[in-house]
C-alpha cells in the first residue's frame, strides 16, 4: 500500500478517535441537566443545523425517534420563513454549530426563545452567540479537524454525533426502551421481523396442520404428512389432544425393518412428549428451540393450546424465509 495513503487513514482515525474520547469528561452536570429536560418534555426534540452540522442533525433527530424520544429536523433557512410554525412551547430545541455562529441558526434563536421552547447547544464554544443563548450547552469543540486544511468538518461532525448519541443512549437507558419497543418503530426491516413476529403469524394452521388419530395406521400418517408437505404430523387422542408427533424419519426407520411395518398405529412409533410451543409465543424462541435441540436441531415444532390440542406447526423453511435469524 502507498505510505501516504495508509498513514493519511491512520492519522484521520487518530484524531477523530481522541476527539470521540475527549467528550467523556464533558458528561458532566450539564449533560445530565440535558438529558432530565427531553425526559421532562412531553412534546417533540427539534433539532437543527447548517451544511453539514444539518446532515449530523438529521442523523440525530433520526436516533431521537427510533430510541423513544419524539424528534424531527427543521432546517434553519426554512425555519426563518415559516417552518418556525412547526414548534412549540413544549418543545426542545437541539441547535448544532461548530462554531456557534452560522448565521441561520443566530437568526433564529431570538424566535424560538420568544416561542417558549427551550434550546440545548451543541458547539464548539459556550462564549459564541448560540452558546450564550441556549438554556443548556454540550461542548463538541475539537483541537484539530482532521482535514490537514482544517477546513471540512470531520473531527467536529464525528464529536457531536458521539456526543448526541451518548445522549440518545442515556434517554434509552433512563426510559427503559425495549428491544421490543426498538421493533415497533422497525417494523419493516429484518429487525421487525425478528422482535416482531409470533408463532401465530408463522404456523402452519387449519386445513394445513396435518392431525392424525393415534390408532391410524403409519402408512395413513404417510400420505398425510405427503399431502402436506411439511415431514411431519401431531398425533392426537380420542378428545384430540396432543399425544405424540411423528415425522418423515420415524417412517423412513421402520420401513427398514419391512414394509409390513406400515400397518402399524402410529402411536406405536411416534415421539411421546415432543418439545411443543404455544402460538402467542415469539417466533425467535421457535427457532432457538429448534436450533438447540439435543442431539441434534429438529425442523418441525407442533404449536399447541392452552388445552394442549394441537393447533399449528412451524417448519424451520418458514421461519428462514420470514427473515427469523
Amino acid at each position: 500500500m502507498n505510505a501516504e495513503i495508509r498513514n493519511s487513514a491512520l492519522e484521520t482515525l487518530k484524531i477523530e478517535a481522541d476527539s470521540v474520547m475527549k467528550l467523556t469528561d464533558r458528561i458532566d452536570d450539564e449533560f445530565e441537566a440535558a438529558v432530565n429536560l427531553i425526559l421532562d418534555c412531553h412534546a417533540r426534540v427539534v433539532v437543527t443545523g447548517m451544511g453539514k452540522s444539518g446532515h449530523i442533525g438529521k442523523k440525530i433527530a433520526a436516533t431521537l425517534a427510533s430510541t423513544g424520544t419524539p424528534s424531527f429536523f427543521m432546517h434553519p433557512g426554512e425555519a426563518f420563513h415559516g417552518d418556525l410554525g412547526m414548534v412549540t412551547d413544549k418543545d426542545v430545541v437541539i441547535a448544532i454549530s461548530n462554531s456557534g455562529e452560522s448565521s441561520e441558526i443566530v437568526k433564529i434563536l431570538p424566535i424560538i426563545k420568544r416561542i417558549g421552547a427551550k434550546i440545548i447547544a451543541m458547539c464548539g464554544r459556550r462564549d459564541s452567540n448560540l452558546g450564550k443563548f441556549a438554556d443548556y450547552y454540550l461542548d463538541i469543540s475539537v483541537e484539530r479537524e482532521a482535514c490537514p486544511y482544517g477546513l471540512a468538518p470531520t473531527a467536529s461532525t464525528t464529536a457531536t454525533l458521539a456526543m448526541a448519541d451518548a445522549l440518545a443512549m442515556a434517554l434509552m437507558k433512563v426510559r427503559k426502551f425495549t428491544d421490543q419497543d426498538f421493533a415497533v418503530f422497525h417494523p419493516g426491516g429484518a429487525l421487525g421481523r425478528r422482535l416482531l413476529l409470533t408463532v401465530e403469524h408463522v404456523m402452519h394452521k387449519g386445513e394445513e396442520n396435518p392431525v392424525i388419530h393415534y390408532t391410524k395406521s403409519a402408512k395413513e400418517a404417510l400420505f398425510l404428512m405427503t399431502d402436506k408437505g411439511l415431514g411431519a404430523t401431531s398425533v392426537v387422542n380420542d378428545n384430540g389432544e396432543f399425544m405424540g408427533l411423528v415425522t418423515d424419519g420415524d417412517i423412513r426407520r421402520i420401513l427398514r425393518k419391512g414394509s409390513e411395518f406400515l400397518d402399524e398405529p402410529v402411536d406405536k412409533l411416534m415421539t411421546k412428549n415432543p418439545l411443543t410451543i404455544t402460538s402467542k409465543k415469539m417466533a425467535t424462541e421457535a427457532l432457538s428451540i429448534m436450533e438447540k435441540h439435543k442431539p441434534r436441531p429438529i425442523t418441525v415444532l407442533p404449536v399447541v393450546d392452552e388445552d394442549n390440542k394441537p393447533v399449528g406447526i412451524v417448519h424451520l423453511t418458514d421461519l428462514l424465509k420470514q427473515g427469523v435469524v
